[in-house]
């Protein structure tokens, strides 16, 4: 693949339009928890490339880069008034509801994200780089680590404290049902997929509004309101 020049900058955007989103949402909101937790994952990945941690840093960018206006392209339509990809509405309804709390709102965005919006961006990527998905592996892996770690300190910092018991017992039972793990497997299988049946469009829209629909259905599940 070709040397990245102006290593930054690409990213460097992103996370611009992430902290000025950050800066414009409430605390509570449930977009504005999802978007500080994907501000600190793309600061994160950020650093990795920077320190030389990617094999392939233009395809480590570009993977990034991709995945993320995918996110912000589901804000820009809700902004405009326009209806966001399925998997992205739950979190979009939910946001200012009550019931639903802060680890909630973190996970379902993450999985809005990763099951489908990871997919077509290793398709994007492809694209972009001209590669096949195999080229890109590694980078997958790699952020898919970082994904994974940074999930486990959300569900420490985000559940709630031994004072909410009642809250935390259900709250812990209806998120154990969801692993970033086997999302990200599936996320990987769906994304090789699309790539295999890139020229066959009619098939290819069909997979992808399937894998949004129950991609959503799940957000919406992980969103359940809980007994405040």
């Amino acid at each position: 693949m070709a040397q990245l020049e102006h290593l930054t900058t690409p990213v460097d955007a992103v996370v611009a339009r992430m902290r000025a989103l950050d800066a414009s949402l409430h605390p509570r909101d449930g977009l504005a928890v999802f978007n500080r937790v994907y501000l600190a994952v793309t600061e994160a990945v950020d650093q990795r490339i920077d320190a030389g941690r990617f094999r392939d840093p233009l395809a480590a960018v570009t993977l990034d880069v991709r995945f993320a206006e995918r996110y912000l392209a589901a804000v820009d339509a809700v902004a405009g008034e326009r209806r966001p990809p399925a998997c992205w509405r739950p979190l979009f309804q939910f946001r200012r509801h009550p019931g639903v709390r802060p680890l909630q709102f973190a996970l379902a965005g993450i999985n809005a994200h990763i099951g489908h919006d990871l997919a077509l961006a290793v398709v994007d990527a492809c694209r972009t780089l001209g590669c096949e998905p195999a080229d890109l592996e590694d980078e997958f892996d790699r952020v898919g680590d970082l994904l994974v770690t940074l999930e486990e300190r959300i569900r420490e910092d985000l559940m709630p404290g031994p004072d909410l018991l009642q809250i935390a017992d259900p709250l812990t039972h209806l998120l154990g049902s969801w692993s970033l793990e086997r999302a990200r497997d599936a996320t990987w299988a769906a994304a090789r997929a699309l790539w295999a049946m890139r020229r066959l469009p009619e098939l290819t829209e069909e997979f992808v509004d399937r894998l949004d629909a129950a991609v959503g259905f799940a957000g919406r599940m992980l969103l359940t309101p809980l007994p405040a």
